[in-house]
């Protein structure tokens, strides 16, 4: 019969109940995991999404400024052109002539055999200039489907606007990478673009050299900081190393400015390798890099000598000597032994390059830089005071040093003080991060057949730091210098002060203190970002409102009509004379030979223009009459601004009174110096006397022109 008993209690695994329970942990953790791998994946797509707007907006707003400033799209052609002032416009000519060619072959032998640039001469555009660029946009122009969408003037700045968009995105993301957030990126950006007075001058003078090259030497920095992280893949080093390379590349095509900042960089490379801050095989592959890239525009330049003699060159050669006679292995040694090295490698490299360099000038005739090594002499008072190429320089503002305007406007808007209490912490931590890193290896002295445990130092997982803390101070020693470089240095300004406002490290360690620790650490430190973004809103933002309300109209009613009276009054042969900025112009408008320009970085040249120049000194009109004859000039354009400026020392007509041995107007006397009795040329022809008459002949004249015909 059937009964109902009670139920035996079931045995229980207790294996299989951990595993279920192990299960649903694991479970959880995948889940955790990948909701914590989404937010950083999130994270990481919305920083580039903000930095790629950030880009973007700086370029329109560049683009924008442009056009209130000029009405550039209003104006006709002539007044577009005339509005690329002094160098731009030379450099600008060449595009539109590579636009213009019958074909790209045709434009580039014309490049190669110009006789338009410095008539009669015919030189190798290609090799004394950095014209690649133009070059380039002008066989993209052609190439591209663009021509009924877009004037070739339109296609050229926008061009130029979007590499400034570029730019945006390196020192955003150089400050990502620093701080490990994407808020500093943004309060960098924000720090440049607010400060554009002392950033960039690309929206007034877009055709210049360093609003190409610029972009690229930041973009190069970037990938240096990634480079330099340590415990990157394999993978990721291959690409930091190609983006350097192309990088470092096209900012040397771009400017022939470009070996003295790779020489200043090729510095700091050496300061972090003795100082034992970044591995020495990391050091070797940027110095590769900055000479492989040299050598290459060396090549496309036709062999351009002033690459080969400069400095940077030897420097490179004498750097990659001494890693290899010290080696790459810390040999253990005292502090003071250290020190001493330091000085003893540093003060060799120096002598060593100076020497080198001296061989390779004198091997290969290198005499084109000269005028930069008298002007830096002269502008430190050891050099020639009479030298006229460098007074040229000195006497231009932008070649005199950082005046202290600079500091207060960036200051008021909020970026100074923030930089420099960085800069001042980081040099700080980099002496604390070399000294414990030097005790801890001399520690090894007498230890052979103990083996000890290396300590690390407050930079060993930050080498990046360490190389942007010692580059900056040289690149802020060359803007302090001379004021046309403070657009390497501010940027940089921009990026240590977002670094130092939203540095994770820098937050920990002042909050450990108070012990406050993880996530809250972070909340801080963003919100100290965002404080000062506000901040910097609220101060900077109403200006620039105001500014884009200010609509301007280009006007140089003068310049247009001189431009115009040449095209429509003169041969297509006939060659011009006058002062190289306004020659620049000339050759633009006109498409007429002109006999010197504004890239001086050629001594025939220099001699040549000092020649031509004298028209606005004390001379005949016989003397001026042969040397115009010597280099077939057809006409001669002598503007009263230039001669009757007030004698101030520093104008033209008082530079070549100096230079010629006459006291200038001023009075001013110096030992070896005699009164002339002969008139300024270019204020006495206007007189129209038989004198004068009998080799020159007026033929057109303003209110700022006169064009005199040389018969």
């Amino acid at each position: 019969m059937p009964e109902v008993r009670s139920r035996k209690p079931q045995l229980v695994n207790k294996h299989d109940s951990k595993k279920k329970i192990l299960e649903t942990s694991s479970k959880k953790s995948d889940a955790k995991s990948g909701f914590i791998g989404m937010l950083i994946i999130g994270n990481m797509l919305l920083g580039v999404t903000v930095m790629l707007a950030a880009g973007y907006k700086h370029a329109t707003y560049m683009a924008l400024i442009h056009e209130n400033w000029i009405w550039f799209s209003n104006i006709q052609e002539v007044a577009r052109e005339v509005s690329f002032r002094t160098e731009s416009g030379l450099y600008y000519s060449y595009y539109k002539q590579m636009v213009h060619a019958p074909s790209i072959t045709q434009g580039l032998y014309e490049m190669i055999h110009d006789n338009q640039t410095e008539h009669p001469s015919t030189i190798n555009v290609l090799e004394r200039m950095n014209i690649y660029q133009e070059v380039i946009l002008s066989i993209l122009y052609r190439l591209l489907p663009i021509k009924t969408l877009l004037e070739p003037i339109y296609f050229y700045i926008n061009s130029i606007f979007a590499l400034h968009a570029m730019l945006i995105w390196a020192l955003f993301a150089t400050t990502w990478m620093l701080s490990n957030s994407w808020l500093a990126g943004v309060l960098s950006a924000a720090f440049y673009i607010f400060n554009r007075l002392d950033t960039t001058r690309v929206e007034y003078v877009i055709p210049l050299r360093e609003s190409f090259s610029l972009p690229f030497l930041w973009v190069q920095i970037a990938a240096i900081s990634f480079f330099f992280k340590p415990s990157i893949s394999e993978t990721k080093q291959k690409l930091a190393i190609s983006l350097i390379a192309i990088s470092t590349f096209f900012f040397n095509l771009c400017w022939q400015f470009n070996q003295f900042i790779m020489l200043l960089q090729a510095f700091a490379l050496f300061g972090v390798w003795i100082l034992d801050m970044v591995p020495p095989h990391k050091v070797r592959v940027v110095l590769l890099s900055q000479a492989v890239s040299l050598f290459l525009v060396c090549l496309l330049q036709f062999a351009n000598k002033m690459i080969l003699g400069s400095l940077v060159m030897s420097f490179i050669p004498v750097t990659f000597l001494l890693m290899f006679y010290r080696g790459d292995t810390m040999q253990p040694c005292s502090i003071p032994g250290r020190i001493f090295r330091v000085f003893l490698y540093s003060v060799t490299a120096l002598v060593l390059m100076m020497l080198l360099n001296t061989a390779i000038k004198i091997l290969i005739n290198v005499e084109a830089d000269e005028h930069i090594f008298k002007f830096i002499l002269n502008k430190f008072g050891m050099g020639q005071g009479r030298d006229f190429d460098s007074r040229l320089y000195l006497c231009i503002d932008a070649f005199d040093f950082l005046t202290f305007d600079t500091y207060k406007r960036m200051t008021k808007l909020v970026v100074f003080p923030f930089y420099l209490v960085t800069q001042v912490v980081l040099l700080l931590v980099l002496f604390i991060a070399v000294m414990q890193n030097w005790s801890n290896h001399s520690h090894e002295m007498g230890l052979k057949d103990h083996p000890t445990t290396k300590q690390t130092h407050l930079l060993t997982s930050r080498p990046d730091l360490a190389f942007h803390a010692v580059q900056v101070v040289f690149f802020g020693a060359l803007a302090m210098s001379t004021m046309r470089m403070k657009y390497l240095w501010t940027p940089y300004m921009c990026i240590l002060a977002a670094v130092g406002i939203s540095d994770y490290k820098m937050w920990k360690s002042l909050l450990s203190y108070y012990r406050i620790q993880g996530i809250l650490v972070h909340v801080i430190r963003h919100c100290a970002t965002l404080i000062v973004l506000g901040l910097l809103f609220s101060i900077a933002l109403p200006p620039v409102l105001q500014e884009l309300e200010d609509l301007k109209e280009f006007w140089d009613p003068d310049t247009v009509e001189l431009m115009e009276w040449i095209i429509k009054e003169t041969p297509k042969g006939a060659s011009f004379t006058g002062s190289m900025q306004l020659m620049a112009g000339v050759k633009l408008c006109t498409g007429r030979p002109i006999t010197n320009h504004p890239h001086y970085e050629d001594k025939h040249l220099r001699l040549k223009t000092k020649e031509l120049y004298q028209v606005y000194a004390r001379r005949s009109p016989e003397e001026i009459y042969i040397i115009l004859k010597k280099y077939n000039t057809n006409y001669i354009i002598l503007e009263d601004s230039i001669c009757l400026a007030s004698s101030t020392g520093c104008r033209l007509p008082d530079l070549l009174d100096v230079d010629n041995g006459h006291i200038p107007d001023n009075g001013k006397t110096e030992p070896g110096l005699v009164r002339s009795i002969l008139p300024r040329f270019c204020d006495e022809i206007r007189k129209g006397t038989s004198k004068y008459s009998t080799y020159f002949k007026l033929v057109f004249h303003n209110k700022t022109f006169r064009v005199y015909h040389v018969l």
